[in-house]
């Protein structure tokens, strides 16, 4: 009789220690999830310009993109629409252009249904403004955009800025509540017409940049991080190719996304 009762104390002492395992796996699977900005590194986009090859010195430029990316931590995916809205100068030898957009998307949990804070996914949506500069020589059919600055500012809002923000009263979550992105880098560009028709114009622009501004997970999620992968993990390159046929145009970029663009200027 002792001996049964000693076995059946050892097996509740085994299934609460399962159970508190299990618990902690779960615990932990969900609070290790990071969470960060819906357009962390993704509020940069190609901004149109007149080239030299242009009548007009000044246009302006209408867009609808759709956008595909992984989260932070290439686990989330997101897709987002964007419109967009701009205007473009060129002077001797330099560029200048600046516009607003407007983004609504829905972001994609990619973690397991038994996770504490799962959900499906949530809408998001931003608004902000872009600033483009380059200075540029011409050869022939080329014009040598070969040094040039991009600016952006983004303000989120929407159902999951709402959660981050919710999560960051709660605790113990890795989470960037920003909602406000200030975004800067350099580009350079090579922009070419087709042999005697200045109205299909091609370009190939390169772009390395970061977003400003403290973020939390330096301290909490990254904080054991060399300088090396640091570096890497803020500073981000995108390529991008630029299309003109007449009137019309398209944008299609990479880096840890793709977006693609379709336009009218007048």
């Amino acid at each position: 009789m002792l001996y049964i009762a000693f076995q059946l104390r050892n097996e509740m002492m085994r299934l609460k220690l399962l159970l508190l395992l299990c618990a902690a796996a779960v615990l932990l699977s969900a609070c290790s999830h990071v969470y960060a900005p819906a357009l962390y590194h993704q509020d940069i986009a190609y901004q149109p310009k007149p080239s030299s090859f242009d009548v007009k010195s000044t246009q302006t430029y209408a867009s609808v993109g759709l956008n595909n990316y992984a989260g932070i931590n290439y686990t989330d995916f997101l897709t987002s629409g964007q419109v967009n809205l701009g205007e473009g100068h060129r002077f001797d030898n330099f560029n200048v252009a600046y516009g607003a957009f407007g983004v609504f998307g829905d972001y994609q949990y990619s973690g397991s249904k038994t996770d504490a804070n799962y959900f499906s996914d949530k809408f998001f949506g931003a608004v902000g403004a872009r600033f483009s500069a380059n200075a540029f020589v011409t050869d022939g059919n080329v014009d040598f955009r070969f040094i040039g600055v991009e600016m952006a500012y983004s303000h989120e809002f929407g159902d999951y800025a709402t959660y981050r923000q919710d999560l960051l009263r709660r605790g113990g979550y890795f989470v960037d509540p920003r909602t406000d992105l200030y975004t800067l880098g350099l580009t350079t560009e090579v922009l070419f017409h087709s042999r005697n028709n200045t109205g299909i114009q091609h370009g190939i622009r390169g772009f390395l940049g970061t977003t400003f501004g403290y973020n939390s997970l330096d301290d909490s999620y990254y904080h054991d991080e060399n300088l090396d992968s640091r570096f890497f993990r803020h500073y981000f390159p995108k390529i991008s190719y630029f299309l003109t046929f007449k009137n019309y145009f398209m944008t299609a970029e990479a880096g840890n996304n793709f977006f693609i663009r379709f336009g009218y200027k007048f």
